[in-house]
């Protein structure tokens, strides 16, 4: 995706593509950090790390050199900006996986920037404009869009089988027989290999299908009941927690 950056002496480079829905791009790495915004549907990227999901106007960041697979949910039209490592360091910019919201005022950067041409002259308004983007990225806002994989083999396989058929439904207790472990050890090792949780990955996998499911047509209601929610309106406020607006509003805009 879009090497031809990687030569071109300037801290920032924009680029703006279509991809039909269900595109698949296979795990790969970028010379400098990708900040992916998807303008238009929805993107999943997948790290050995763990499943970060992109709503529509919201962003994924990429470190520089991290593998990584991204695929298409529902026509996309991805703005991406590629970051060069020094300008990623003086800002301060993430060393991990991050989705990113992002301001009114970033979404204009990021439209007006994909027109600048690569090598845009660093004093003009496309230079001024283009520092005022880095700016703006290095301070969005991180959101928990991501189901962050443990190391442990077994308790891998139990969160990629949960991600595929996620459901709130899934008790601590079942997938703690099912890793052969207490539920003490289970809990332990959960939260000391994910940060999280059981019951807050598990929250966070069910909203990651969620977003994807809305993208793909289906109601909040279906969506809400299928994911083992106690009714639409608990699958509402748990929604709106996170990406700060109703399903409802997700969907019309």
């Amino acid at each position: 995706m879009d090497d031809f950056y990687t030569e071109v002496p300037r801290a920032l480079i924009a680029t703006a593509r279509d991809y039909a829905s269900g595109a698949i791009f296979p795990s790969h790495g970028h010379a400098r950090g990708q900040f992916a915004y998807a303008a238009q549907g929805v993107i999943s990227v997948h790290t050995p790390q763990g499943n970060w999901l992109v709503p529509p106007q919201r962003a994924c960041w990429v470190p520089a050199r991290l593998m990584h697979g991204m695929r298409m949910h529902g026509a996309v039209t991805m703005h991406n900006v590629f970051i060069a490592p020094d300008a990623i360091a003086r800002m301060g910019l993430p060393s991990d996986c991050q989705v990113l919201d992002a301001s009114p005022l970033l979404r204009q950067l990021l439209a007006g920037a994909v027109s600048v041409e690569a090598l845009y002259a660093e004093e003009s308004r496309d230079g001024r404009l283009m520092a005022l983007l880095l700016d703006e990225i290095a301070e969005a806002r991180a959101l928990p869009l991501n189901a962050p994989l443990p190391q442990d083999a077994r308790l891998a396989r139990l969160c990629m089988e949960l991600l595929q058929q996620p459901s709130l439904d899934s008790s601590l207790d079942a997938m703690a027989v099912q890793a052969g472990m207490s539920r003490r050890t289970f809990t332990r090792q959960f939260r000391a290999q994910t940060g999280l949780a059981f019951a807050q990955w598990r929250q966070q996998a069910c909203l990651l299908a969620a977003i994807t499911r809305l993208a793909g047509g289906q109601t909040v209601t279906r969506v809400a009941l299928d994911l083992g929610y106690a009714s639409p309106s608990a699958f509402t406020a748990a929604f709106r927690r996170v990406l700060g607006q109703a399903p409802s509003d997700y969907l019309s805009n």
